[in-house]
């Protein structure tokens, strides 16, 4: 695959990202954990296969004092002993969110999420979600350049 970048969406259509920060402004100040939020992002661009975003998240969740055994067993989560039950919970509702199409967002899993998130913090990860698959298809679909992003300190 081709991976030049094929065009600045950033520079192209700056009301559009403006608006895309809004919501992204929202979730990182809603409350929920960032350390969870780093998790939830990367997850939800493992599935969606944007190297751009992984390189990101991966480097915020380790700049956020992230372990990097977790963030490698991240994909295996669900087999892996060393995430919390909440972590659990809204890393299965991340991936049946992202997966939408095929998996409906089940009962099962949003009762497991509704066990340890409020229902405002549900709504609030959900939206954490939307945001980062929006990220993700931004940078696919106009092939972000991975690597290049370096993260604040914190």
């Amino acid at each position: 695959m081709n991976m030049k970048s094929r065009l600045d969406y950033k520079n192209v259509s700056p009301d559009a990202i403006k608006a895309m920060w809004g919501l992204e402004s929202y979730v990182r100040n809603c409350g929920i954990e960032h350390s969870l939020l780093e998790l939830v992002k990367t997850r939800a661009s493992q599935i969606n296969g944007c190297a751009y975003c992984i390189d990101m998240h991966t480097k915020d969740a380790r700049a956020r004092g992230e372990t990097e055994q977790r963030l490698y067993a991240l994909s295996a989560w669900n087999e892996a002993p060393f995430f919390t039950e909440r972590e659990r919970a809204a890393l299965a509702w991340t991936e049946a969110v992202t997966r939408i199409a095929d998996t409906r967002a089940p009962d099962d899993v949003y009762e497991v999420a509704r066990k340890h998130f409020s229902e405002k913090e549900l709504v609030d990860l959900t939206l954490a979600i939307v945001a980062i698959n929006g990220w993700n298809r931004l940078a696919i679909s106009f092939r972000a350049e991975a690597g290049t992003y370096q993260p604040t300190k914190h």
